[in-house]
């Protein structure tokens, strides 16, 4: 009797495991293949690519941040699991929704949208002592005027 309480209690926890949280990654970028799924263009410039990892598992590539917030804009949020960015400082994959964004029209982007991502506000303003910009929130870039580029 005690090995089938035992039982039942490594199958409990074996279900609690599977209903857990699923963790989403971000892959790398592959300049040779990857071709962003808003404007069609190589992602060539990978300091500046953003991907959205789907509840499916699947993975949508984009080329500038601009493109990433179009195809939510487009598409919703329902059927993302995560969204990425690169930090400029480290190129490591931030949230999108735990980095701090700089703007200014001056910015290089590949798709010129000149919304570059920083790891913290801190991190964002020391950029901008060198190259004047101005902070914006993530929860502004869905209805963010980008100014240099809009998709028709």
């Amino acid at each position: 009797m005690k090995l089938w309480k035992w039982l039942c209690l490594l199958m409990f926890v074996f279900l609690l495991t599977a209903c857990g949280d699923k963790a989403y990654k971000p892959r790398e970028i592959n300049p040779e293949t990857d071709v962003c799924h808003i404007c069609n263009m190589s992602v060539t410039s990978i300091d500046y690519a953003a991907q959205v990892v789907l509840k499916n598992n699947d993975i949508v590539v984009f080329d500038d941040l601009g493109c990433l917030m179009e195809y939510i804009k487009q598409n919703g949020e329902q059927e993302i699991g995560a969204a990425y960015i690169r930090d400029m400082n480290s190129s490591n994959w931030l949230d999108i929704k735990d980095a701090s964004y700089v703007y200014s029209p001056d910015y290089w982007t590949p798709m010129n949208y000149g919304v570059l991502a920083f790891a913290s506000e801190q991190e964002a303003k020391e950029y901008m002592k060198e190259n004047p910009g101005e902070i914006v929130p993530y929860e502004n870039l869905l209805t963010f005027n980008w100014g240099v580029h809009e998709h028709e």
